[in-house]
């Protein structure tokens, strides 16, 4: 039994709600391509990826250092979450965040972690368990999880209540090569005014819902080119 394990369960076909191609009927082509796109992420940014022990995993740092992308390797060892996005809380404090008022198990120090628990599954690799094989692991066992952005030709990881962490199809062609995701709510209901978060853009993004139809959502984005 994980130590303190949030247990959350997500329902994924609400997935198009938060502007994911469900895996669904292009399961081939959605996790193939987000294997070998996000392998080409960790070939552009070696300087930026950590063994994280802490969280059993493999951690991707954004160029700034501000957040980080952290996928486990073994989900039977990690701590409270099997894929998650940690940030710093210092702008949405300085734009009114009261940290007693997000939900239980998000706000550690400093940071602000968001992310989902997939299961207990000890994760056995042929060698070593490396940050690639970790991920594509990760494809095969939850593709559920994994999404296809069509409006910014992205492929992403399903974190939970509106939270992505995405990366570009073909980095060559986009300017935005990795996008941290979050969803605003329950931080506008800790009291953050979202135009007043440095270093986020608060954004209009469009999304499809489960239907097929477009939709319209505010986020806020932190996305960085590598190339």
């Amino acid at each position: 039994m994980k130590y303190m394990k949030k247990k959350i369960w997500i329902t994924f076909l609400a997935m198009g709600v938060i502007g994911f191609v469900s895996a669904c009927g292009q399961s081939d082509v959605v996790g193939q391509v987000a294997k070998t796109s996000f392998a080409a992420v960790l070939e552009a940014m070696p300087n930026q990826i950590e063994e994280d022990e802490i969280n059993v995993g493999w951690s991707l740092s954004a160029p700034d250092s501000s957040a980080r992308f952290i996928w486990s390797k073994d989900y039977s060892k990690s701590p409270i979450h099997d894929v998650m996005m940690e940030f710093d809380a210092a702008p949405f404090i300085n734009a009114g965040l009261d940290l007693d008022k997000l939900p239980q198990e998000i706000a550690l120090e400093n940071k602000i972690m968001l992310g989902v628990d997939l299961g207990e599954d000890e994760l056995k690799y042929k060698g070593e368990a490396a940050p690639s094989e970790a991920f594509n692991q990760l494809v095969e066992r939850y593709r559920e999880s994994i999404g296809y952005h069509e409006v910014l030709d992205h492929y992403g990881v399903d974190l939970g209540e509106g939270n992505k962490f995405e990366w570009a199809k073909d980095m060559s062609s986009n300017d935005k090569d990795i996008v941290f995701v979050v969803d605003p709510a329950i931080f506008m209901e800790a009291g953050v005014s979202p135009e007043q978060v440095e270093g986020w853009n608060y954004a209009d993004v469009e999304i499809k819902d489960k239907t097929g139809k477009p939709l319209t959502v505010k986020k806020f984005l932190k996305p960085f080119d590598i190339e």
